[in-house]
């Protein structure tokens, strides 16, 4: 009977990937993961992080499904890993993802290298994506021996999650199940109805990876104060005031304070001076705001690396539709570690410190981060 440690966090998903693999003969053991609370947290906390509550949907299930619940505290390297991730890239002026960052340094690889340490076959999560195996060449080391691991999106094209799993290995893949990746969300509610979930109704997470809905901005100000600043527009012309170029990200709108009844959008932000250059919506789509191309650092490919150019799609931000894109190659100066990516159409806000992720039709190629 193979050993599975299921990632749970109290909600929907990772309850019915539970029960599924009950149900599939699995040997299953429920494994909560306190990765932040309030009270490890330094400074004051004005957000919904319902830890506790999750908690105790997690034993509720567990005990429903007859399996045994165990919680591990990652705090500590959730502080390390993803907090002073977060903060170091706002205070350099870069869009970090938090989400893709808790995946690659704590799901994927403290949870992960805990259930091994405990001896599982595997990990599962609630994840809507999906995990296909095919033969490869006996050559190739990184997955299994003579086989090949492929990072699918999950069938649901309103919560396929694949965008936050593209810094995943072949061993990461070769060890982990994703047991509800070919449902819709409205069949894992029928589930958890059929299999008498006490969490059958809980409404879905939103906010950051653990810490739930919380205001960036005050959220940032316990790291990083506020420093009163100018907005310009595109000649330099003062025409406002705010409060830290870092609270802010390329593309935003709201939150600017600026009168006048016309809408404008940050197109620029220059942390060292302070300034944010803002730009009207008659001239955005000429100025500042769209672009055909970016450059990435940090790629991961999940499979073989490819021949470049490349021909695929790729998202720029999560639940934006394929776009069709080239990946090129760095020139001459932007480093060895690097690509280029060269899209068909115009993109609305490429903000560094963004992840962009490759995909060939439901195929999960790689990713990297916009420098």
């Amino acid at each position: 009977m193979k050993r599975v440690l299921v990632a749970m966090s109290g909600g929907v998903d990772s309850s019915v990937a539970a029960a599924l693999l009950k149900k599939q003969g699995y040997f299953v053991l429920g494994g909560f993961m306190k990765n932040f609370s309030p009270e490890s947290w330094e400074g004051v906390l004005d957000a919904d992080c319902p830890w506790e509550q999750d908690f105790v949907d997690v034993r509720a299930v567990c005990e429903n499904l007859g399996i045994e619940c165990r919680s591990f505290n990652f705090e500590r390297e959730y502080k390390e890993k993803v907090i002073e991730y977060f903060f170091a890239e706002y205070a350099a002026g870069r869009t970090p993802n938090p989400d893709i960052m808790c995946n690659k340094e704590i799901k994927f690889k403290l949870f992960l290298e805990k259930a091994i340490e405990l001896g599982f076959d595997y990990i599962a999560t609630g994840h809507y994506a999906r995990i296909r195996n095919t033969p490869q060449p006996p050559l190739n080391l990184r997955g299994g021996a003579g086989e090949l691991y492929q990072l699918l999106k999950g069938l649901d094209p309103k919560k396929d999650q694949s965008y936050f799993l593209c810094t995943l290995t072949q061993e990461q893949l070769s060890k982990t199940l994703f047991p509800i990746g070919h449902l819709r969300k409205i069949e894992v509610r029928e589930l958890a109805k059929k299999f008498g979930l006490p969490n059958a109704k809980k409404k879905d997470s939103q906010g950051i990876c653990f810490i739930g809905h919380v205001n960036i901005r005050e959220f940032l100000k316990q790291r990083i104060p506020e420093r009163v600043g100018e907005i310009v527009d595109p000649s330099g012309r003062v025409i406002g005031q705010h409060r830290g170029a870092w609270y802010y990200t390329i593309g935003q709108r709201h939150g600017l304070g600026l009168g006048g009844g016309e809408p404008y959008y940050i197109t620029k932000k220059d942390v060292i001076n302070n300034v944010i250059t803002v730009n009207n919506y008659s001239l955005s789509e000429i100025e500042g705001l769209h672009s055909k191309s970016a450059t990435l650092r940090d790629i991961h490919w999940i499979n073989e690396p490819p021949q470049f150019p490349l021909s695929c799609k790729a998202k720029i931000r999560y639940q934006q539709p394929d776009q069709i894109c080239s990946i090129f190659p760095p020139l001459e100066g932007e480093g060895k570690e690097g690509v280029r990516v060269q899209f068909k159409s115009p993109q609305f806000a490429i903000a560094p410190g963004q992840s962009v992720v490759f995909y060939d039709h439901d195929q999960v190629l790689g990713g990297g981060i916009i420098a």
